[in-house]
């Protein structure tokens, strides 16, 4: 697919507003599908953002792009002041090769939807092999840090099970956990309680809000949970169409929004629960 040209920027320091990921007129599409369109936003280190909306107005692609799953068509992707979606060619930037977003990518962990665990390994080894793989973290020092870890998320006793003899809710915490272990400055957080069973939803979201509060992560989450939204969150982004609708901390954007789309969505989402 022809991506459209990006001139490189003036200065790659990071901004006065000290962003952690900022999204400069990106456009995404699928053929003739635009599901980004020429977006901007921005997310301060260390500052924790949920994106709302309609399945289908772009939100999970913004986590895509961030973990190189899937690459702009237009526009331009900083990580903490640096270019990511492209890298310093001639005259300007050029879209990133493989090499320069391994590199890129390693401030970025996520929890997806699924839980993308590896069967034939036990926890503590899904744990532990990226750490010994892309962080050249010795066994010893990455088992040492896989049991702190799963002390932290309540499944200490686990460490030599394999994902089939677990529940979901406990192999979300460890893909939680396997997340944690590739010291992220960034988590991204897609749907993270959508594939689980009602009754193991809040001891996952709990967990998560504990993460939020004591961390100094930087957390972009996707979710159609609204009061986990409200207490994870600093900002909220109701997006539709590939477009943020509205922006603003949760106290208002679920207590007074100001677009009717946010209100219609948030309608919908109250009679559908």
């Amino acid at each position: 697919m022809e991506r459209e040209p990006v001139p490189a920027p003036a200065d790659a320091a990071p901004a006065a507003g000290d962003w952690m990921i900022r999204f400069d007129q990106v456009v995404k599409r699928f053929g003739d599908l635009t599901v980004l369109d020429h977006l901007d936003f921005h997310v301060r280190a260390k500052e924790r953002v949920t994106l709302i909306g309609p399945s289908g107005s772009g939100k999970t692609t913004i986590l895509r792009l961030l973990m190189t799953l899937e690459r702009v068509t237009g526009g331009l992707i900083e990580v903490d002041g640096r270019p990511f979606s492209h890298m310093p060619g001639r005259g300007g930037l050029v879209p990133a090769n493989e090499k320069h977003l391994r590199v890129a990518r390693r401030k970025i962990g996520m929890v997806f939807q699924q839980f993308n665990l590896f069967p034939n390994m036990d926890v503590m080894r899904n744990i532990t092999e990226a750490p010994v793989r892309s962080l050249g973290r010795s066994r010893e020092e990455a088992e040492t840090r896989g049991a702190e870890l799963l002390e932290m998320v309540g499944l200490a006793d686990k460490a030599h099970e394999h994902p089939a003899r677990l529940s979901g809710g406990q192999q979300q915490r460890v893909a939680i956990a396997r997340a944690l272990a590739m010291e992220p400055e960034i988590l991204l957080l897609d749907e993270v309680t959508s594939a689980l069973d009602p009754e193991l939803v809040a001891g996952v979201q709990c967990l998560l809000r504990d993460i939020a509060q004591e961390s100094q992560l930087t957390i972009l989450c996707v979710t159609h949970e609204m009061h986990f939204a409200r207490d994870i969150s600093d900002r909220v982004l109701m997006f539709d169409r590939g477009r943020i609708v509205e922006d603003g901390p949760p106290e208002q954007i679920f207590g007074e929004p100001r677009e009717q789309r946010t209100r219609d969505f948030l309608q919908a989402v109250i009679e559908a629960g």
